[in-house]
């Protein structure tokens, strides 16, 4: 399995001077919550606290602290007329001068959130495939293509996401986290049903999902009750996936519905148990 996804660490080697921005307290309406920060140095930003004036202000503040060689005062900033955001809340930031022990803290927690994302595995790499892990590898999503043919790998150039190579990718869903959301697109309907069959007997699959006309959804129900005796799982799958009110069978259009569709479902899933984050610099 090989994996290609975004990290903290370069930015930190080119920019060792730098200042973290931490969103500390929120009252009322905000871009982002307490969970949200960003690094700034002289040209360049790793991250977001929201964007709008906000960030920039932020933004601001941190670079007239690096330049001047001063430490940055807190701001408690009102998101109203006075700063051209009519969000209607409040929004206290910190700002922390990077050091050694700061940086090695951001990389540590960088590297447990994205090992805490929530998995998706895209089963098929085939052109609805090859789009929908295109659309997913922007989200905040451990993005995993399955296939069982070498060569449709090796010809996916998505960054930031993981690619499997198996014989047997009814396995992967046996060994998958809790949690996990499983898109069926293969080449072959069998090996669909395979899949799809072994992940609709985790109870704990945050998104069960197989591309599929009518007819397949019918005859996948029927395969259900006969061969296993299950007709009742069926409930449980989407199928079609990205829904029906788009007549469009394009598969980028495809690929941009159902992303939206497992994101939800997946960071849903995610939220309801995920713990409190705390502030990166206290």
């Amino acid at each position: 399995m090989s994996a290609a996804r975004e990290d903290i660490r370069d930015f930190l080697r080119r920019e060792p001077a730098s200042i973290l921005v931490e969103v500390t307290g929120v009252a009322g309406s905000a871009p982002r919550d307490t969970d949200a920060w960003m690094l700034v140095s002289d040209h360049a930003i790793f991250a977001t606290i929201g964007g709008g004036q906000l960030e920039y202000m932020a933004i601001d503040q941190a670079r007239r602290a690096l330049r001047s060689g001063l430490a940055a005062e807190p701001m408690n900033v009102p998101l109203g007329p006075e700063i051209g955001q009519c969000c209607g809340g409040r929004v206290g930031l910190a700002f922390t001068a990077i050091n050694s022990q700061l940086a090695n803290d951001l990389v540590a927690r960088s590297d447990r959130e994205m090992a805490a994302r929530p998995h998706v595995y895209v089963f098929g790499a085939g052109h609805v495939g090859d789009a929908l892990a295109m659309a997913l590898s922007l989200a905040p999503l451990r993005v995993v293509l399955v296939d069982t043919r070498e060569d449709e790998l090796t010809a996916c150039t998505v960054p930031r996401i993981e690619t499997c190579l198996t014989a047997m990718p009814e396995a992967v869903v046996r060994d998958a986290p809790a949690g996990s959301s499983f898109v069926i697109l293969t080449h072959d309907h069998a090996l669909d049903f395979l899949i799809a069959a072994e992940a609709l007997k985790r109870s704990d699959a945050a998104y069960v999902g197989m591309i599929g006309s009518k007819t397949k959804r019918a005859t996948f129900r029927n395969w259900l009750s006969r061969e296993i005796g299950h007709a009742d799982l069926f409930d449980r799958l989407i199928c079609p996936i990205g829904g029906t009110a788009v007549k469009d069978k394009r598969p980028t259009v495809i690929a941009t519905l159902a992303a939206a569709e497992i994101m939800t479902a997946a960071l849903s899933w995610a939220a309801e148990r995920a713990p409190p984050a705390g502030v990166l610099s206290r």
